[in-house]
C-alpha cells in the first residue's frame, strides 16, 4: 500500500541556520511512529511544516499520493492533519465538551436566532469519550482535571475532525504513570481507529511501548527509521547522543 504521508528531500533554513536536511519519510495508514531526538534536532520544525506552520525551504510532501503545500496550519487542517500540542491549547474555565467543539460549537434555533445546543455537544462528547475508552465527563471544567484527563480532551478535539494523521508533542509529560498509561491507550485507540499518530517524545519507554517504528533525528538529519522490534533503547539513545552515527 503506498504511503499516506511521504516527505521527500524536506530541508529549512532560518536565514544561515540550517535546521532539517534533505528529510525523508514515509508514513503508513494507522501506523504509530516514535519521532525522537535531542533538543535542536530538528522534531519541531518538521512537525510544524508538517502541521503548517512553516514552508519546507526545498522539498516535497505528498499526501495520498499528492503533492500539497500548506500555505497556513488550516490548510493542514483542511486536509486532514490534527496536532496536539505539549500545552494541549484548553480553555481551563471551559467544560470538557465546551472545548472539544470549541470555535466548531453546535447551535440551534431559528433563522438568525441561534443558541448552543449544549446537550447535542455533551451527548456527541459522551460518545467520543466512550470511543476513546476514558472516564473523563463531558460537564466537568478543565481546571479541574488531572493530565490525563486533559489529554482526553485534547484527543477527542482532535477525534471530531477525524484526521487521517494526528501529531502529538510530548503527550506524557510531567503526568503520572498511571496517567501515562491512560494516555498511550488513548494513542492506541486511535491508530485502531485508522489514524495514523506520530508521537514526538523524548521518553523511551513510552516509544517502545506503543510505537511500530521510530524515527531519530540528530542536528537536523535523519539518522535512523527503525521498526521498533528491530532496535533498542539503548542503540536510540546512543543515535541521539552520537555515540552511534546512523542506524
Amino acid at each position: 500500500m503506498a504511503p499516506l504521508l511521504k516527505l521527500t528531500g524536506i530541508t529549512k533554513n532560518f536565514g544561515a541556520i540550517e535546521a532539517l536536511a534533505g528529510i525523508d519519510i514515509a508514513l503508513g495508514h494507522g501506523e504509530v511512529v516514535g519521532l525522537m531526538g535531542d533538543n535542536g534536532a530538528g522534531k519541531s520544525t518538521l512537525v510544524k511544516i508538517i502541521a503548517g506552520n512553516f514552508a519546507p525551504s526545498a522539498g516535497e510532501i505528498q499526501l495520498d499520493g499528492r503533492t500539497v503545500r500548506f500555505e497556513s496550519p488550516l490548510d493542514a487542517r483542511k486536509a486532514g492533519i490534527e496536532v496536539v500540542y505539549q500545552d494541549l491549547a484548553l480553555c481551563d474555565n471551559l467544560s470538557a465538551a465546551l472545548n472539544i467543539f470549541l470555535g466548531r460549537e453546535l447551535t440551534r434555533g431559528v433563522g438568525p436566532f441561534r443558541f448552543l445546543d449544549r446537550r447535542a455537544m455533551a451527548e456527541r462528547a459522551s460518545a467520543l469519550f466512550a470511543e476513546l475508552k476514558t472516564n473523563t465527563v463531558p460537564s466537568d471544567l478543565v481546571k479541574s482535571m488531572s493530565g490525563g484527563q486533559r489529554q482526553a480532551v485534547a484527543i477527542a478535539r482532535t477525534r471530531l475532525a477525524d484526521p487521517k494523521i494526528v501529531l502529538m508533542d510530548e503527550p506524557t509529560a510531567a503526568i503520572s504513570v498511571r496517567q501515562v498509561a491512560e494516555v498511550l491507550e488513548l494513542i492506541r485507540t486511535l491508530s485502531r481507529a485508522g489514524h495514523t499518530v506520530v508521537l514526538i517524545s523524548h521518553r523511551m519507554p513510552d516509544v517502545f511501548t506503543i510505537c511500530d517504528r521510530v524515527i531519530v533525528l540528530r542536528r537536523g538529519t535523519k539518522v535512523a527509521d527503525k521498526p521498533i522490534g528491530a532496535t533498542s533503547p539503548e542503540e536510540v539513545t546512543g543515535l541521539i547522543i552520537g555515540a552511534i552515527e546512523t542506524a
